[in-house]
Parts: C-alpha cells; sequence; structure tokens
C-alpha cells in the first residue's frame, strides 16, 4: 500500500526540528486559524480542538496528504499562559511560574485529506520551575530570549537549568509536538518510522 506525503500544519521552527527527528520526508504548511478559545472550553479540549482545526486548514492546498495539525496550552494556577513576545512579559511569566507547576496540553491530529479520516491524540505534562531569584530570571531571558514560547523558556536548551522535574511520557511535547503520539498515529495510517 502507497502511503500519502506528510504535511506539518505549523509554521513553527520548533514543531519542524521535532518532525525532522523521525526522518520522514515532509513539507510545511502554515494555518490561519482564529485560536480563540470557546466559552467554558477546557485546556484540552482547547489543545484538540485547534489540533483538528490546523490540520484542517491546509487540507484544500494539499488534497491527498497525511497532515500533522499541532496546538499547546499551558496553564499557571488555572490561567492560560501565551507566548510573552518580549522581555518584560518573559521576566513576568517566570516570576509567577518560579517555585510552582505549570500543566502543557499538546494535542496532535494526523489528518487523511483525501478520505476526511483524523485521528487525535492529547499529551499532558507537568513543568516544576525551581525556586529562582529576579537575577537568575532575567540572565536565563537575556540569554535565550524565549520570546515565542509559551511558558517563557525552551526546555530543549537553556531553559532546562530552570525546571526541577518533569512529570509526562515525552519530553517533545513539551516542546510542542508529541512524538511518541505522533509514531502510534502515523503507524495506524500505514506509515512506519522504522522498516519493518
Amino acid at each position: 500500500m502507497a502511503t500519502l506525503p506528510l504535511v506539518l500544519a505549523s509554521s513553527s521552527p520548533y514543531r519542524k526540528t521535532l518532525l525532522e527527528k523521525l526522518q520522514l520526508p515532509f513539507e510545511t504548511s502554515a494555518p490561519d486559524i482564529d485560536e480563540t478559545p470557546n466559552f467554558n472550553e477546557g485546556p484540552e479540549q482547547l489543545a484538540m480542538r485547534l489540533a483538528g482545526t490546523k490540520s484542517r486548514a491546509v487540507q484544500e492546498k494539499f488534497p491527498q496528504h497525511l497532515i500533522i495539525g499541532c496546538d499547546q496550552v499551558s496553564l499557571l494556577g488555572g490561567r492560560q499562559l501565551h507566548k510573552p513576545g518580549g522581555f518584560e512579559e518573559a521576566v513576568e511569566q517566570l516570576e509567577a511560574a518560579t517555585g510552582r507547576s505549570l500543566r502543557f496540553y499538546t494535542g496532535i491530529s494526523v489528518l487523511n485529506s483525501s478520505t476526511g479520516r483524523q485521528l487525535n491524540a492529547i499529551d499532558v505534562c507537568r513543568v516544576h520551575i525551581r525556586k529562582l531569584n529576579r537575577h537568575q530570571i532575567e540572565d536565563y531571558v537575556r540569554r535565550e530570549q524565549p520570546y515565542d514560547c509559551v511558558g517563557a523558556f525552551k526546555s530543549e536548551g537553556l531553559g532546562i537549568a530552570l525546571i526541577g522535574a518533569f512529570e509526562g511520557e515525552d519530553p517533545n511535547a513539551l516542546v510542542g509536538l508529541p512524538l511518541i503520539k505522533l509514531i502510534d498515529l502515523l503507524h495506524r495510517f500505514g506509515i512506519e518510522v522504522l522498516s519493518p
């Protein structure tokens, strides 16, 4: 059975780098969607809905493909975090998180654009941030500039120094793409990462 080509429905360089780990050929395409949460929508539901919506958003452009959509929602004490965008906002997020735990919900969706079959999964992990002082936080933010990262840190880089503990199935999910779950979904579509 011939397998369909892969498309990553994302403009994230972090997700692209993660998918490259699987050594499968793929294209990328940026989905243009409204990411506003629905009324009373929980973080898990929001992450899953947006992941599915992203894969469907590029379906017309890629009508004979397997399209991977992904989205992540992060909470600190019940409050949803967003990409900080700048130095002060990043410092503010990390000051609020110091000594506390963040929860990350990463939804993933794989859509066969030719049949409409869509499979979804969710990865939930918890990150415990070390007790940090203002100087340590500012030093980190200056050095890594994590302005495009929810939570204001990059666990795949120097941000690992901020983490006291990680609870979850897949550390890749924290970066934005749960590869373990993706491998399972691709298998269900007939794509094997390793030769059978």
